[in-house]
């Protein structure tokens, strides 16, 4: 039997095993060339620039903070002190009963306004009447008996001339005239004190003011030694506010007052700093309290509103003077941090830079900068907090929150 070589089972293993290395190549260069050319088609930075950027801006992009902003201005600046004070009466009193007797009647409203000599209350007078009528008829009776003594003395003097009664009996005569003139005038006084005790009954203002409440009511029984007192009348209208400054500021406002012109006060609400009254220092104290290290003043008010009362805490703006070509800020200007006082000053290239400042003090809405500001300058009224140095600013919107 003819055996085929090329058939044969040692030939043939040969064959197949390499077939099979040649189509594995083949398969892996095919798998390299497909990933070169998805690489070239679609490279890895194309890829990521083709991904949203996260919150809508480029990334690496900065958002500008919206901040409002304003000018320094250089104008007049009134130089002024503040203290704290209470407002006072300008006269205040207690009205009393000067004579002993029953309240018969008021003729008066608690919280009432009166006029200087306007009639509040009423005692019973028919014992101050009859007192009255009863030093009037011993009047009388001296003036008659006055009036014979002098008839008599009269008569003794025509006799003394015919010599037809003695020295003795003219001077006693004489002496007895003077004796009832002393006592008629004794009644005068005695009438005019029984006549002012009766006008005592009918109780009137001494001042015009405002009445507070009723300290007695009609028919209780009321003495001038009563240490209460019927009714207290406030006199509000001009009013006073008396308040203290630190020692340091007195010589300051020496030499205000020294100048000779009337210095204004201005009465301000602690909470919201509204103007309530303008009027005038009338009293710089002639001493330094040693205990508090102050010194007290007290200015006049017109209060036709009644917006001053008495006992009402309220701040004292007293002006001194003016300051010329002054820098000045809004107040919200002003910040506060660790190193002290600055401000947000926006640069040429709209950045917010810290300044370190130092002011004098405020003036209604608008601060006195002594350091650190120029005129001109373009600072960061609101919208402070979202800054930090070097950050980009951008104007709000008018009434849009910054």
């Amino acid at each position: 039997m003819k055996i085929d070589h090329d058939q044969a089972p040692g030939n043939a293993a040969p064959v197949a095993g390499h077939s099979g290395k040649t189509r594995f190549k083949t398969w892996g260069l095919a798998a390299v060339a497909a990933a070169i050319a998805l690489a070239v088609a679609f490279p890895p930075w194309q890829a990521q620039s083709q991904e949203p950027p996260s919150g809508g801006a480029r990334a690496g992009a900065t958002a500008k903070v919206p901040v409002h902003t304003a000018l320094v201005r250089e104008m007049d600046m009134p130089v002024a002190v503040t203290g704290m004070g209470t407002v006072v009466t300008v006269a205040s009193v207690t009205v009393r009963t000067r004579v002993d007797g029953q309240l018969d009647r008021v003729e008066f409203k608690e919280g009432q306004d009166v006029k200087a000599g306007q009639v509040l209350a009423r005692l019973d007078a028919r014992t101050y009447e009859a007192q009255l009528q009863q030093v009037q008829a011993q009047r009388a009776r001296d003036e008659a008996l006055l009036a014979n003594a002098r008839v008599d003395l009269q008569r003794y003097t025509e006799l003394i001339r015919d010599e037809a009664t003695t020295r003795q009996t003219l001077e006693t005569q004489q002496s007895l005239v003077r004796q009832l003139e002393a006592t008629v005038r004794n009644d005068a006084a005695q009438e005019n004190l029984a006549r002012v005790n009766l006008g005592f009954t009918t109780i009137a203002s001494p001042i015009s003011g405002r009445i507070g409440a009723r300290l007695v009511d009609p028919g209780n029984i009321v003495h001038a030694s009563d240490a209460g007192g019927l009714l207290v009348v406030n006199q509000i209208d001009p009013i006073a506010l008396q308040f203290t400054l630190p020692q340091e500021q007195f010589q300051a406002v020496n030499r205000a007052i020294n100048s000779g012109r009337a210095l204004q006060v201005q009465a301000l609400d602690p909470g919201t700093r509204e103007v309530l009254a303008t009027g005038e220092l009338t009293l710089l104290n002639n001493q330094i309290d040693i205990a508090t290290g102050t010194i007290s003043l007290k200015a006049r008010f017109a209060n036709p509103q009644h917006k001053l009362w008495p006992g009402q805490s309220a701040n004292a703006r007293l002006v001194l003077g003016d300051e010329p070509h002054a820098l000045v800020v809004p107040n919200s200007v002003v910040q506060r941090g660790q190193d002290g006082l600055f401000a947000y000053v926006v640069d040429g290239q709209g950045k917010a830079q810290v300044q370190p400042i130092e002011v004098r003090g405020a003036d209604g809405n608008l601060t006195v900068v002594t350091k650190g500001l120029q005129a001109g300058q373009r600072v960061v009224s609101d919208g402070q907090y979202r800054l930090t140095p070097g950050a980009d600013v951008v104007e709000a919107r008018q009434g849009n929150p910054a």
